[in-house]
């Protein structure tokens, strides 16, 4: 199945149920997250020390699912890699982002970031295709 099959359900969301892997790979961290859907991939941003960044850093593998803002689940989850944006990649989140949410993600966001000195990191999401690997064993730790 392609990537943009597998993120049909993400098209009418604003936001996702990120889900996050403790250094164990078991236990895990569920975060609403607001997103934009580009092409075969899905965009989101938070703050460089956040939980979530930690994790990613460890582990870029996370499940996915459309929800209600306040983190209500609405879909399957769908897992793929998770990768840090940099440079043009990030501003072009950042864009997306932003027409997507223009209250919370082109003005309170980077706002609130700024004035509390956070720096701010672009992410994307792209779903693992069939027969590619879905489990997180051998993961480092």
């Amino acid at each position: 199945m392609s990537a943009a099959t597998l993120l049909r359900s993400f098209h009418g969301s604003k936001t996702a149920l990120l889900t996050t892997y403790r250094s164990d790979g078991v236990r895990c961290v569920n975060t609403p997250v607001s997103i934009v859907v580009d092409g075969s991939r899905i965009l989101f941003r938070t703050w460089e020390d956040s939980g979530k960044a930690k994790r990613l850093r460890r582990r870029p593998v996370a499940d996915l699912r459309p929800c209600t803002f306040r983190g209500d689940p609405l879909g399957k989850p769908t897992r793929g890699e998770v990768r840090l944006l940099e440079g043009d990649d990030a501003k072009r989140a950042a864009r997306l982002l932003g027409r997507r949410h223009p209250v919370l993600q082109r003005w309170a966001v980077p706002i609130s970031h700024r004035v509390l000195r956070y720096r701010t990191l672009h992410y994307q999401f792209v779903p693992y295709d069939d027969g590619e690997v879905h489990s997180l064993e051998g993961w480092p730790d």
